[in-house]
């Protein structure tokens, strides 16, 4: 007889204040900035972050949720209409990498979102994060450049899409 690993309760849930200062630590690890790279100007300015995260509570287009496993906050997740397409985006604190929490997460918001078409924008050496995408269904539909803060420099991003 083998063992299993205990299940992970995980859950998403709205922003609440007290969760801000734990997301501005996770936008502020400089590993996970240059995975994700397409980041803030400069991660460390907290004026902007909170403005950036106040900007998006009052998007009445953006579902921002908080990402908990077992109670205990371990990232972010959104869905967000911008230039008239509805897109996807996550951030998993890198101590949480690996765990299977940004693809579970990435489900549960679908249910909950059912827009389609629904994109999502990645890194293209940003392995982990096409496996989130690939696994719920997204598919890659094109390929474009732009500037990544946390690189300094201009790299090819993979759009995905799921209809």
């Amino acid at each position: 007889m083998t063992e299993t690993e205990p299940t992970t309760e995980l859950r998403l849930r709205p922003l609440q204040d007290g969760d801000i200062d734990y997301l501005f630590e996770q936008m502020r690890d400089p590993a996970a900035a240059e995975m994700a790279a397409f980041t803030a100007d400069d991660p460390n300015d907290r004026e902007a972050f909170d403005s950036w995260v106040e900007r998006n509570r009052n998007n009445s287009t953006a579902d921002n949720r908080v990402i908990t496993a077992d109670g205990a906050l371990v990232g972010s997740i959104a869905a967000f209409t911008i230039d008239g397409d509805r897109e996807v985006t996550y951030w998993i604190g890198r101590e949480h990498w690996g765990k299977g929490y940004a693809s579970r997460a990435l489900a549960l918001l679908l249910e909950s979102d059912e827009t389609r078409p629904l994109q999502a924008r990645v890194a293209a050496d940003n392995s982990g994060s096409i496996r989130v995408l690939e696994k719920n269904g997204f598919k890659r539909t094109g390929t474009e450049r732009g500037y990544a803060n946390a690189r300094g420099r201009e790299i090819e991003e993979f759009v995905y899409q799921l209809d």
